[in-house]
């Protein structure tokens, strides 16, 4: 019996001892286990991300039926329609080749005999066909992230597609065509001498702007297509970006690019849908792969809409404008020139490298030394540009003209360039 109690006691000690120690323990487990929660944090920049949710946020209402009139113009039915273009992209282009299959056939059966024994004219296309059934995988890809984004569902998109189709109006497939072509261009590796064509000019002179990273400068890039070159600003560290487009079809496929999450992860072909100026049928036929480079959407805030008004409250917000290929996009000319020289802040620059080439029924239409002397007349300065920007276009400015591609096969035996126009000007203090 006092063997027993004798255990009892040394085992109530030891256990008395370990909860002794135990709780000396406690303050050392509770520090490390703070230390390892902290070791692992996350740090979000909540100004940045409560930016793109006050966007988004902006973009949902935008997108509301019931804000404004509903009609072709509206947001939301802009938006409708080019998803259903991009959901249509395969019958589109079947279509063209079902025609150019009939016109095959106006050729007399024993010329088409020679052609099948020599070239195989038939074969070449069946192969476009099935690879139409390739880029049709993207463009759906496209339309599934879209719906998600924008917050669509897949009833109202069928509604809207079979009401479009009830009442005969085509989808527009050189808008689709276009969109996706930007791929290459902007998230390509085949697209890389185009960029440093049209990049480099632009990058340069934002990267000897005098910057720090705890107070970055804002950057506009309006008209900014699938968001290349934004996303390039981006990465020189000491910017906070912001692109605009106007384009629902560019849009979707910016978004879309924007959530990849492998490089060069998806294989398309962009060059079946033109035949003209191949120098083979393999360099018509070739895929290209994208995204060469992974683009954070959270390194740039990407604002939809006009760019006459969408950024109607937000006068003299921007230390730097850059417009690349895009100022004679404008239906009015003035009014872009106004909107930049307002969104400046007093000593903020515009950066412009682009072509003169207007769109369809623009108010005006003027010449690279009209246009100086009106943005002379608004309120900028031009100044100084680096030579390597090419020759002075106008004896007594600062312009400078450089050959740059644009939406160009590289391979192609047409080449299709402008001699874009590269400035910088400045908003008086």
């Amino acid at each position: 019996m006092l063997h027993r109690l004798l255990l009892f006691v040394l085992c109530l000690a030891y256990a008395n001892a370990a909860i002794w120690r135990f709780s000396e323990l406690v303050p050392q487990i509770r520090q490390a286990i703070t230390q390892i929660f902290v070791t692992n944090l996350t740090v979000i920049d909540s100004a940045e991300s409560n930016r793109h949710a006050d966007e988004h946020g902006r973009l949902q209402h935008q997108l509301q039926r019931s804000n404004g009139k509903w009609d072709s113009s509206h947001p939301r039915h802009r938006l409708l329609t080019a998803l259903h273009g991009f959901c249509r992209y395969k019958e589109r282009n079947l279509a063209e080749t079902k025609k150019w299959r009939d016109w095959y056939k106006q050729i007399p059966k024993r010329q088409r005999s020679i052609v099948e024994s020599s070239v195989h004219y038939t074969r070449k296309l069946n192969t476009v066909d099935h690879l139409f059934e390739t880029n049709e995988r993207v463009a759906h890809a496209i339309v599934d992230n879209g719906l998600r984004f924008y917050n669509i569902s897949q009833t109202e998109l069928d509604e809207f597609t079979q009401e479009n189709e009830r009442e005969g109006r085509a989808t527009d497939k050189t808008s689709v065509s276009q969109a996706m072509k930007h791929f290459v261009r902007d998230w390509s590796a085949e697209g890389l001498d185009e960029r440093q064509e049209a990049f480099p000019c632009v990058l340069n002179a934002l990267a000897n702007v005098s910057r720090a990273a705890h107070h970055p400068m804002r950057v506009l890039v309006p008209g900014a297509g699938i968001g290349r070159l934004a996303h390039d600003i981006s990465g020189l560290g000491g910017f906070e970006v912001t692109m605009n487009e106007w384009s629902a079809y560019m849009n979707l496929a910016y978004r879309y690019v924007s959530e990849l999450s492998v490089p060069d992860g998806v294989v398309f072909h962009p060059y079946i849908d033109w035949w003209s100026h191949h120098a083979t049928t393999t360099d018509l036929q070739r895929p290209v792969s994208f995204p060469d480079q992974l683009a954070d959407p959270l390194s740039v805030l990407s604002v939809e809409g006009d760019f006459t008004t969408v950024f109607a409250a937000e006068t003299g917000k921007y230390d730097v404008i850059v417009t690349l290929f895009f100022i004679d996009t404008a239906r009015n000319l003035v009014s872009y020139l106004e909107n930049i020289h307002r969104l400046l802040r007093p000593g903020g620059r515009w950066i412009n490298l682009g072509p003169l080439l207007y769109g369809s029924a623009p108010f005006l239409q003027l010449s690279l030394d009209e246009i100086v002397a009106l943005s002379e007349r608004i309120g900028f300065k031009f100044e100084e540009t680096e030579a390597t920007c090419g020759e002075i276009t106008v004896t007594g400015t600062t312009i400078r003209g450089k050959e740059v591609a644009y939406a160009r096969n590289g391979r192609g035996l047409s080449k299709n360039a402008y001699e874009a126009q590269f400035w910088q000007a400045k908003k008086p203090e």
